[in-house]
């Protein structure tokens, strides 16, 4: 007989908060507000366990069974996902509590079921509020074409920041849109945009595949999840010169990076083919990451930021990858109407408003040097 998961039954007794369900656990978001408490992971053998403020802070309670565990995080998936689970001993999935979205991904590792919980608060923000130092995102907006990779270590705000760019576009322009995701992470409202948003595994057995056929179904703006292998990531590049304005993420720390860990997904044979490509297709390369506030009242983005000009087309052609930050240094020293801007400047910059620490801003600096020279220069 199939067991029977409730999301309502109480399972864990804490000290401090009572007999909590997982529905409570949720509900926990809600009360704290995403922008804080990011994410909950639940695993056998400790205690379930938040991300507040980029930091882990464990509930006081006994340590999750296997018993606990299945009751807290089974009642999250679908039969589906369940069947998916069996199989593969991992599955992406998404649930939706009330003005609250997750994205949950539940394995089997060493002491049995283990789950990462990312919550997405329902309320895209504006593109005003995610944080860019500049006004670069009304560019993006407004291009016909071209590719805008936003990049970061998970948890760093990258599906958010998409989300405002496309929510903004859908507000302001009747276009087709059509986004492939694993798993569907914010959803779209049908405003002036016609958007249709497929999720890998339920509408769509890959990414590649979600591509192939998309190209075939009129769109004007498309939403590449992640660029996981060689075969996306050519074929992301196809849409982006073809017309198409294209936003995709990669998990990487900086600019300069991202260039070459694309060309590092194919053989050496054909990476002079794949930097033709980005000089042609690509337009920006959003770096960002999420830091905590001066005032302990959650994190706020700080961004680097690379502009496609000829300039920087020419180094991408020509293999000079390690020369692109020279060039975001010149072009950043500007104002902040300027179209490219280091993290180094940006964390200065923040420094300086008081929204940040400078001792934090020196943990996440890519370069300690440049950012003691942006802060003498801002």
């Amino acid at each position: 007989m199939t067991v029977k998961y409730e999301i309502s039954k109480s399972v864990y007794q804490t000290e401090d908060m009572g007999l909590l369900s997982i529905h409570d656990m949720l509900n926990y978001f809600e009360q704290m507000g995403t922008m804080r408490v990011s994410d909950l992971h639940l695993k056998v053998g400790a205690p379930p366990t938040y991300r507040v403020d980029g930091d882990l802070e464990k509930l006081k309670g006994p340590l999750l069974t296997q018993d606990m565990a299945e009751q807290l995080i089974l009642p999250l998936l679908s039969d589906n996902s369940l069947e998916k689970l069996r199989e593969m001993h991992s599955v992406d999935c998404s649930y939706r509590l009330d003005k609250t979205h997750f994205r949950i991904n539940v394995f089997r590792e060493n002491d049995g079921i283990c789950a990462a919980i990312r919550a997405l608060s329902a309320d895209i923000p504006t593109a005003e509020k995610v944080g860019f130092p500049n006004d670069i995102w009304k560019d993006i907006i407004n291009r016909k074409h071209g590719l805008v990779v936003i990049t970061g270590v998970t948890g760093a705000g990258k599906s958010t920041t998409i989300a405002s760019l496309i929510n903004r576009i859908s507000e302001e322009r009747s276009c087709r849109i059509i986004t492939i995701e694993d798993p569907i992470e914010y959803i779209f409202a049908q405003k002036k945009a016609l958007i249709s948003q497929r999720e890998i595994g339920r509408d769509v057995y890959s990414f590649i595949d979600g591509l192939r056929s998309m190209l075939r179904e009129d769109p004007d703006i498309i939403f590449v999840g992640e660029m996981r292998d060689a075969e996306t990531i050519a074929m992301t590049l196809m849409a982006a010169e073809t017309g198409h304005l294209v936003f995709s993420t990669l998990h990487t720390r900086d600019t300069a990076g991202t260039i070459t860990r694309i060309l590092d997904y194919f053989p050496p044979g054909r990476q002079n083919e794949v930097r033709n490509q980005l000089s042609l297709g690509l337009a920006y390369i959003v770096s960002q990451k999420l830091i905590p506030r001066r005032d302990g009242k959650g994190r706020i983005a700080v961004m680097e930021i690379l502009n496609n000009n000829y300039a920087v087309a020419n180094l991408i052609r020509t293999g000079k990858v390690e020369q692109l930050y020279s060039q975001l240094q010149t072009k950043g020293q500007g104002k902040y109407d300027e179209k490219m801007i280091t993290m180094e400047k940006h964390l200065a910059h923040l420094v300086k408003e008081d929204l940040i620490e400078y001792e934090e801003a020196q943990k996440w600096a890519n370069n300690l040097n440049t950012f003691a020279e942006a802060m003498r220069n801002e």
